[in-house]
C-alpha cells in the first residue's frame, strides 16, 4: 500500500465531504426515518425522543445545506422530505445498516472486551470455569 500525500486530509479533501460522517450522529437516524416519507419536525421528535428540539434542529440544517434533505414550508403541515441526493445517501445506509445487523454478535463481543479487558485475564478465566 503506498503512502498518502500530505495533502490527503486537507480542507478541501474529498474525505471533508464524505456524507458518511454526517456531522451529526442524528443525521443518520433522520436520513431512515425519512426514507419512509415526508415527516414533520413533530413526527421525527417523537420518533427520537433521546434528542433535544435544538440537536434535531442542527441536524436537519446539516442535512439540507449539504443537500440530503429539503423543507416544505408551503405545505399544510410543513414537513422534509429527502432529496435525490438524499435517497441515494439511504441506499448507502441501508447496506451499512445491514452490515451492522449481520456483525452485530461481533461488534458487541469486540465493545464488552474492550470496556472490561479484565474479564480476559487468565485468572478471572480459570476462576469462572471452576465456579
Amino acid at each position: 500500500m503506498s503512502r498518502l500525500p500530505p495533502e490527503t486530509f486537507d480542507e478541501l479533501c474529498p474525505s471533508s465531504m464524505l456524507p458518511i460522517r454526517m456531522q451529526n450522529k442524528w443525521a443518520p437516524l433522520i436520513t431512515r426515518l425519512l426514507g419512509e416519507g415526508a415527516q414533520p419536525f413533530s413526527e421525527l421528535r417523537r420518533a427520537l425522543p433521546r434528542t433535544s428540539p435544538k440537536e434535531l434542529t442542527r441536524a436537519l440544517r446539516s442535512l439540507d445545506r449539504d443537500g440530503f434533505i429539503t423543507r416544505d414550508a408551503d405545505a399544510d403541515s410543513p414537513g422534509y422530505s429527502l432529496t435525490p441526493l438524499g435517497q441515494s445517501l439511504l441506499a448507502v445506509l441501508l447496506d451499512v445498516y445491514a452490515w451492522t445487523a449481520e456483525h452485530w454478535d461481533e461488534l458487541v463481543d469486540a465493545r464488552e472486551r474492550a470496556d472490561h479487558p479484565e474479564d480476559d485475564s487468565p485468572v478471572n478465566n480459570v476462576l469462572t470455569r471452576n465456579s
